[in-house]
């Protein structure tokens, strides 16, 4: 008996001890480790938020809201809409950025090159311009360093550059793939060799319909469409675009886009590995 209560009272002991280091771990939690297992609602920008009066001719801006002051993270347009053009209005949605202290990271549509832009940047680059797949190559390397020069002009520091390929009437794709692909490699290449991560914007359907079974393994930023954030989050986990695992996914309402993080993306550790804080 008095050994069974020396257990008891042993027990009873450390019970106690557990019970203050778990009170002390919580107090000492910051906010978004004490929300670890949700998800995270933030919005992406670009240039439909610039004034009416702004922009190339074929993508004037639309005077859209800027995201709700809930937002906790937002992801910043870098192109009106094709390649080697940039958002009018990034410095003045940078400074909301800074303003509002959210997590911001960096997009950029990729387009196909057109042939003046071919001629004058195919045959400098990581490739050979013997044949037209190294140009196109060459090409979207160097549309890349042209969103990297933007980004540094508003000292938009963001650890990853998301590539959205999808469909564009402004500067449509080719039917070939193979002639896509270079493009979209060259544009990647160009954000590694700057060292930054690259993820990828697109739907499985859009994506396979531009470059094919082009395959980079890289996160994904998965859309829904039209939807709801609860159907946004399905998207996580469906619909692999090129083999990567779900970051983000983004549904869209009349006048905002918004994004959520997919599940294990959501604290501030991780957060950091995609955005960074402003």
């Amino acid at each position: 008996m008095a050994r069974r209560t020396h257990v008891r009272a042993v027990i009873a002991a450390v019970t106690a001890v557990l019970a203050v280091v778990a009170v002390l771990s919580a107090s000492t939690q910051g906010p978004a480790d004490a929300r670890r297992a949700r998800h995270v609602v933030g919005a992406d920008i670009s240039w439909p938020q610039c004034p009416k009066n702004t922009g190339i001719p074929s993508r004037r801006g639309m005077d859209l809201p800027m995201p709700r002051r809930t937002a906790r993270f937002v992801v910043v347009g870098l192109t009106n809409g094709p390649g080697f053009f940039p958002n009018p209005c990034i410095d003045s949605q940078m400074r909301w950025v800074r303003r509002h202290h959210v997590w911001a990271a960096a997009y950029a549509v990729t387009t196909y090159p057109r042939d003046r832009q071919l001629a004058k940047y195919g045959t400098s680059g990581p490739h050979s311009s013997r044949h037209l797949l190294g140009k196109l190559w060459n090409a979207g390397y160097a549309e890349a360093g042209f969103n990297l020069a933007t980004m540094d002009r508003v000292h938009l520091e963001s650890p990853i550059v998301w590539v959205d390929v999808e469909p564009y009437s402004v500067r449509p794709w080719t039917r070939n793939h193979a002639r896509n692909a270079a493009v979209v490699r060259g544009a990647v290449q160009g954000y590694e060799d700057a060292g930054l991560r690259v993820g990828v914007y697109s739907t499985q359907r859009l994506w396979r319909g531009i470059v094919g079974q082009l395959h980079f393994g890289y996160p994904e930023w998965r859309t829904s469409g039209p939807q709801s954030q609860r159907e946004a989050l399905q998207m996580c986990g469906r619909d692999a675009i090129q083999g990567g695992h779900a970051v983000l996914a983004q549904w869209w309402g009349d006048t905002r886009d918004f994004d959520v993080t997919c599940p294990h993306h959501s604290s501030r550790l991780q957060l950091a590995q995609y955005f960074r804080r402003y």
